[in-house]
């Protein structure tokens, strides 16, 4: 009697370690899907305000939700549901319009009908041009040696500020013709202005439509050195950027 007992106890210990594991994927399913979606980020186009080596999260909810928003993002339906407004400033992930499959953070330089050219580095947005003010130099030493990058702060005309590397000047995009963004889509930009490609090269990425957006980047809730690995925890005392984990993203 005592052994068929044990039996019974297992077999229930089974089913309902099965079920708790099933309700865990759906719950992160559904949290992945509907709020949070986390990124890395693998190279340098948005230094300084991301670094290579950060992970993030990235709200789904901001803009609404598109195909795009479902795992695997089956075409089962057009346009934003529940959508809502994307401000200019944010920093958002989206799918490249070139290629669908490939996922793209810049920061929202241009809205609908905007004109957007870049004059001697500097950028202007409807014939004029935004504030821009020079401050302390960027300080990369990820691979052991220092390197010190021009830094300026950018505000654009909502009141939104960031802050932007110019590694070059007269760099290719420094002086561009001027984009007049269609209706329904956006212009994006690194804040790495001479190591980003971005809506400047309309070949490469151009116009985004506002279906390709995913969400805005919220959060930086994991940030390791370039060159490390996240699964060499007996490093991450050195190679942790400690100062950098859970920072908001602006």
């Amino acid at each position: 009697m005592s052994v068929q007992t044990g039996t019974k106890r297992k077999e229930g210990g089974l089913g309902e370690t099965v079920r708790v594991v099933i309700h865990a994927l759906i719950i992160a399913l559904l949290i992945r899907t509907f709020l949070f979606q986390p990124f890395n980020i693998p190279s340098g186009s948005m230094i300084p305000t991301l670094l290579v080596g950060d992970y993030l999260f990235v709200s789904k909810y901001s803009y609404g939700y598109t195909h795009y928003s479902l795992p695997f993002s089956p075409p089962i339906f057009t346009g934003r549901v529940v959508g809502q407004p994307v401000g200019r400033g944010d920093v958002v992930v989206f799918r490249l319009p070139k290629d669908d499959s490939i996922d793209y953070i810049k920061r929202v330089i241009g809205l609908p009908g905007d004109r957007i050219q870049m004059i001697d580095g500097v950028l202007n947005i409807n014939g004029q041009a935004v504030k821009r003010e020079r401050v302390d130099d960027f300080v990369n030493d990820d691979d052991g040696a220092v390197q010190r990058v021009k830094r300026y702060r950018e505000t654009l005309p909502n009141g939104v500020t960031y802050t932007t590397l110019d590694l070059t000047d007269n760099g290719f995009y420094d002086n561009t013709q001027v984009y007049t963004v269609p209706p329904g889509h956006y212009f994006m930009m690194g804040d790495n202005r001479d190591n980003s490609t971005d809506s400047r090269v309309l070949s490469a990425v151009g116009f985004v439509p506002y279906e390709n957006i995913i969400g805005r980047a919220q959060i930086i809730f994991f940030s390791i050195r370039d060159g490390a690995h996240a699964w060499e925890v007996w490093r991450w005392p050195w190679t942790v950027r400690w100062n950098r984990l859970f920072t908001l993203v602006r």
